[in-house]
Parts: C-alpha cells; sequence; structure tokens
C-alpha cells in the first residue's frame, strides 16, 4: 500500500467519523476535512467524477456551516421546582443519555434549585444544584446531543450570574464531563472543579 491509497483511505475515515458526531457543527466540519482529502485522492489517481462529487460535499459542509455559525441560536431559562412533573418527564426521558455523563445520577437526588434550558419552545439542556449562599452545588449539567457545542453552558451561566449566583461547584466530575467543565472555565479544585461566575 503506497502513500496515496494511504490518503484515500484517511479521507474515507474522516469522512465515516463524522457521521458519529453527536453534534452537527462538528460533523460538518470533519466532513468537509475528508470530503476534501479525497477530492485531493481522487485528483491524484484521475477519478475525476469522485473528486467532482467530493468537491460538492466540500461546498455543502462549508454553505451548511456558513448557515449553522451565522444563526444565532436563542435560549431561555425557567426556574422550575424540584417536584415539577414536567422537569421528572425530562430526566426520565434522558436517563440513558444523562448516565453517560453522570453514572451516579439518579433521579431521586436531592437538589434545592432547578432550570430547564429552552431552545424556542423546546427543552435543550437540565441545571439541578444545591444553593449554598452565592454559591451552587451542581448535581446535573446536561445539555441534549444537538447543543453540546457549550452555547448551552454560556448562556445558563450568564443566567445564573443575573440570578445572584457567584460561584459553581461540581463534584466527582466523570471522565466524560470533565472535558466539558475545562472547557467552561471550571478549574479542579481538590475532587471537585469550581468556577467563578
Amino acid at each position: 500500500m503506497d502513500i496515496i491509497e494511504l490518503i484515500g483511505y484517511f479521507g474515507s475515515f474522516l469522512v465515516i467519523v463524522s457521521m458519529l458526531m453527536t453534534s452537527v457543527v462538528r460533523l460538518r466540519i470533519i466532513n468537509a476535512i475528508g470530503s476534501s482529502i479525497f477530492t485531493g485522492y481522487a485528483l491524484i489517481i484521475h477519478s475525476y467524477p469522485t473528486a467532482a462529487m467530493n468537491f460538492c460535499l466540500v461546498l455543502i459542509n462549508l454553505f451548511n456551516l456558513y448557515k449553522l455559525l451565522s444563526n444565532k441560536v436563542s435560549y431561555s431559562v425557567v426556574e422550575v421546582s424540584a417536584d415539577d412533573s414536567f422537569l421528572r418527564h425530562l430526566l426520565s426521558a434522558c436517563e440513558q443519555d444523562i448516565k453517560k455523563f453522570f453514572p451516579e445520577f439518579s433521579r431521586n437526588v436531592e437538589f434545592s434549585r432547578a432550570f430547564i434550558v429552552c431552545n424556542e419552545s423546546s427543552p435543550v439542556g437540565i441545571l439541578l444544584g444545591t444553593a449554598e449562599g452565592d454559591s451552587l452545588r451542581v448535581k446535573l449539567d446536561y445539555a441534549l446531543p444537538k447543543f453540546r457545542d457549550c452555547s448551552v453552558g454560556k448562556y445558563l451561566y450568564a443566567h445564573l450570574a443575573s440570578e445572584g449566583i457567584r460561584h459553581l461547584r461540581v463534584a466527582d466530575a466523570s471522565s466524560k464531563h470533565a472535558p466539558y467543565l475545562r472547557a467552561m472555565g471550571f478549574i479542579p479544585d481538590g475532587t471537585d472543579f469550581a468556577k467563578e461566575l
């Protein structure tokens, strides 16, 4: 197998991997890179129909990326009570996905404040926590797969700051949740992660 074939395989691999992405933005970026590489490979081996098709895929991905990134997603936050029936429904419906990031999470977890983040009228995120003065000990900070680009968290944390919450603390973050916390500016503090708002 020569280097040119390896380039073709790598381009194909990226296109396949892109289809596994839960974030539409990541899917478009990785697919565009894979299609670009495969376009180059097709040109090298003189497979012009394949090159033309992959070049069109690059253009389609770039166009859709532009639309995705230029359309600002609007969010709103609704604070609900701990026994809110819609909140309980969401926690039940998302339980399997929640457990991927919060393996210890149980629907019976105790919390004093609950926030549902909505995009238009649809729920896209949930934050549960226990208030301790101007701090909130976070028990759950969950976003639906389509909205895992940190935008839900940024909006929510700004909203919490306007509500007088100054500190967030997350205990015992799982290995899948810790990268998100670091990306959002949380700092490891012993076994916890902490963030000033």
